[in-house]
């Protein structure tokens, strides 16, 4: 089979640009916040562990007396099990974003767009995530064991983030 430039056509679902060059990419959740990024990065990294590096608007060039100098314009946790979250201030956001969450007849209804999922290998691992990140959250279903996995819950984190753990059966 040709493609439209006459060349042998890509093995179906390969991008044209990733045929040539191979390359490697990663994904990282880039959450937003309302001026409490980095309160949520100390929280996550008290949670899973790593380091936390974060640029301020007033280190790019906002003015220091600006109201928004002191928040993360590019935050990053780099946690000790290889996982990466980002996560960034919205200027001029003050309120917390809005939306739910809850569980009802084993399913989930929501309006938020994603979650984040910490998924592990053994429940004792899971669950000590899961007790670090509880604190100061709405549970949405509670963590034990499901049809599925030996161990599943859902939380709203005290910013506003939803988060599903689970282990993998």
């Amino acid at each position: 089979m040709l493609g439209l430039d006459g060349g042998d056509a890509a093995v179906q679902g390969t991008p044209r640009h990733a045929q040539k060059d191979a390359m490697t990419i990663s994904t990282t959740a880039h959450l937003n916040f309302p001026g409490t990024a980095r309160a949520a990065l100390d929280l996550y990294r008290t949670v899973f562990g790593g380091a936390v590096q974060a640029t301020t608007y007033g280190e790019l060039g906002a003015p220091a007396d600006s109201p928004e100098a002191h928040l993360i314009v590019f935050g990053r946790l780099d946690t000790d099990a290889g996982a990466q979250l980002m996560a960034y201030d919205v200027p001029g956001r003050t309120e917390p974003f809005s939306g739910s969450t809850r569980r009802e007849s084993g399913m989930t209804l929501t309006d938020q767009p994603f979650f984040l999922s910490v998924r592990g290998e053994t429940l004792d691992e899971v669950a000590g995530y899961w007790t670090s990140l509880a604190e100061g959250a709405t549970v949405i279903e509670p963590f034990a064991a499901s049809a599925w996995s030996p161990g599943f819950g859902m939380l709203t984190d005290r910013f506003g983030v939803t988060w599903v753990f689970d282990v993998q059966a």
